[in-house]
């Protein structure tokens, strides 16, 4: 029999009344106990369930009688729904993002600290992957919906929330392309007509009166400025903004002249318009000590015309100036990746811009109070500064670098007792090895590691010695039959190999001969040895046979004892490999006049397909077919019969 089908209004409304159960008891064990009993699939179990806790929100929200609590106990059971594996991981965000939609904007700030409060909840691996691209939209949803001027501190709430949230290399949250916010636009006055700065003194002290009426007392009134300020200044002072916004604008010819002419006389101000350490500013830093450092801040310029006497004589208001200048210049000589291949600066604008630097931050240390601790801590930030674009220019490479294996933590080892412990110290300790030879064996030499090191222990025999059998037998004067020879013997073949590997040269040389047994190669091997052997021990040694010349060329002990001219003659190997590396591709040429039959040809063209190798496999080939016949002479003979007269004459003078 099929099992029921599931039923999605059903699960749901029983999802729903658990719910509302385990609000009411601040508890999710109900809940968990009516997702066990419900048969069905797990996704589609929990999809309900997701539903259900919005249906439950949705409610909630259309009554207009809950209060924040009420909502946040909701999103507190399915956080705690997730961690029990009974719904998405996706619907505490749901949840949160429902509420911040529906709720004005003073309920929005106490839902927004719950959000806060629980960052390191969000970062869990149970929720990170799964909620951070909920939690920035819902953010970005919220900064959207608040005014930049008025919310001020709830925006700034919600980028550092992010910047919790998410790690210091994330790149969504960075500007990469150093893009600037263009639309920050400074509104002042530009038509000269409606100006009121040319008014009568009198008209301007009642004007200012009104403005700030309620914020001065009296004995806070600033002193009356000694700068004559008119429309021009007002309007220079002002324009200099929008270069601050756009730096770009910056690196154009006419819009650079522009700034250097507002500049020159706005800092010209500055400089001649010196702040004093007033009483008055005196009283405003004890007042902000008395109220915990509250204060308003306002996000945007007051550019009226009536506050440009008292913004020239409020030390805040120039220090915002100057630390503008500082930032504008750092871009406009630091390296940015994505700026643009023309904007650089000729060599008068960074000259000027450099003199202009130590003038502004000559003002800074002049502007009370403490102006020299605040323009040596502005300093300082602005070259942290640079390592942050130095960052972004090589790509926002990850913070977190991995542990080179010297670095990793040693498995702390079981410390053992030293020998000297419990064998005891001095020369004469003796140490047990169990039975008595291999005590015996053991307590030879005091220090084994340098005994074992002895020349006595070196057991490799040399090729003369070891060889000096087989080439005895090898003479056909000696008459040995094959049988009987050394070489037919399996375990002298297995030593004369690694014997060979260790020893002698000519194991490794390439050759184009086929030996049909192990037997046959070691033959070839020990014709090849008796050539050189007597090189370095006497033919005494060597020779058992007759003491008198024989005629017959078989005779290897004769060849090479009684013929010190053709022995001396023999091509070399490297004579072999400088003749290759001449002949090139041109091997194929001498290889006529070697004799050489078109099928070994074809064979050393298949060995390889470097024509140097290639060469190099004639001549080895050519060396081991005439034997002791391949010397100078007969090598030098071909070449020049080839038309290679120049090789042929080294190779003799050789």
């Amino acid at each position: 029999m099929s099992p029921p089908a599931f039923n999605f209004v059903d699960v749901k409304e029983k999802f729903t009344a658990a719910a509302r159960q385990a609000l009411s008891g601040k508890t999710c064990k109900h809940l968990i106990t009516v997702f066990n009993q419900i048969s069905g699939n797990e996704a589609e179990k929990k999809t309900t369930l997701d539903q259900a806790l919005r249906g439950v929100l949705g409610d909630q929200i259309i009554e207009q009688k809950t209060s924040c609590d009420d909502y946040l106990s909701l999103i507190y059971l399915s956080i705690d729904a997730v961690t029990e594996g009974i719904c998405s991981a996706t619907i505490p965000f749901v949840l949160l993002g429902d509420v911040l939609d529906c709720l004005p904007l003073d309920l929005c700030d106490k839902i927004f600290s719950f959000v806060e409060k629980n960052v390191s909840t969000w970062k869990s691996s149970s929720f990170y992957t799964a909620g951070k691209n909920y939690l920035l939209r819902m953010c970005n949803d919220l900064l959207r919906r608040l005014s930049k001027s008025q919310n001020t501190v709830f925006c700034g709430r919600i980028q550092l929330f992010l910047a919790r949230l998410f790690p210091l290399s994330e790149k969504s949250g960075l500007n990469l392309q150093s893009q600037f916010n263009l639309d920050n636009i400074t509104v002042f006055n530009k038509n000269e007509q409606e100006s009121t700065l040319g008014q009568k003194q009198t008209d301007e002290k009642e004007d200012t009166m009104e403005v700030e009426e309620g914020e001065m007392g009296e004995d806070d009134a600033p002193a009356p400025c000694s700068i004559p300020i008119d429309y021009n200044l007002y309007r220079k002072f002002w324009t200099l903004q929008d270069y601050f916004r756009n730096p770009l604008q910056c690196y154009d010819k006419f819009s650079w002249m522009t700034f250097l002419k507002f500049s020159d006389e706005t800092l010209a101000v500055f400089k001649s318009f010196k702040l004093d350490d007033m009483q008055a500013s005196k009283r405003k830093m004890e007042d902000l000590r008395a109220s915990a450092g509250e204060h308003v801040y306002f996000a945007k310029f007051l550019t009226s015309e009536k506050l440009m006497d008292l913004q020239l004589s409020d030390s805040n208001f120039r220090r915002h100036i100057l630390l503008q200048y500082l930032i504008l210049f750092q871009y406009l000589k630091g390296q940015v990746k994505f700026k643009s291949s023309s904007c650089v600066l000729n060599d008068d604008q960074s000259a000027w811009i450099e003199e202009t630097t130590k003038l502004v931050y000559q003002l800074l240390s002049e502007t009370p109070p403490e102006g020299e601790k605040f323009a040596t801590m502005v300093e300082h930030i602005l070259s942290t500064e640079e390592n942050w674009n130095s960052w972004k220019n090589e790509g926002c490479p990850s913070f977190v670098k991995e542990r080179t294996s010297d670095d990793k933590p040693k498995r702390p080892t079981r410390k053992r007792q030293a020998p000297e412990d419990f064998l005891g110290k001095g020369p004469e300790r003796k140490i047990f090895m169990g039975n008595d030879e291999l005590t015996r064996l053991w307590n030879l030499n005091q220090d084994n590691m340098e005994a074992c090191k002895s020349e006595s222990r070196e057991f490799m025999p040399s090729l003369d010695e070891f060889f000096a059998e087989a080439i005895e037998q090898a003479d056909p004067v000696n008459m040995v039959e094959e049988e009987y020879k050394v070489v037919r013997n399996p375990n002298y073949g297995w030593r004369a190999l690694r014997l060979l590997s260790r020893r002698s040269p000519h194991f490794f040389q390439p050759t184009n001969q086929k030996f049909k047994s192990l037997a046959d190669y070691l033959d070839s091997m020990v014709s090849k040895l008796a050539k050189e052997l007597p090189k370095d021990i006497p033919s005494e040694e060597i020779k058992t046979g007759e003491e008198d010349d024989d005629d017959n060329g078989d005779n290897l002990l004769k060849d090479s004892n009684d013929s010190p001219s053709i022995q001396s003659k023999t091509v070399t190997n490297h004579q072999m490999d400088d003749i290759a590396a001449k002949l090139g591709s041109q091997w194929k040429t001498l290889a006529s006049h070697l004799e050489m039959k078109a099928a070994e040809m074809r064979e050393i063209e298949t060995d390889s397909e470097d024509v140097d190798v290639q060469a190099k496999l004639l001549l080895v080939a050519w060396q081991e077919r005439e034997g002791s016949q391949a010397t100078v002479e007969n090598l030098a003979t071909a070449l020049s019969s080839a038309g290679f007269s120049q090789l042929a004459e080294r190779l003799s003078e050789a």
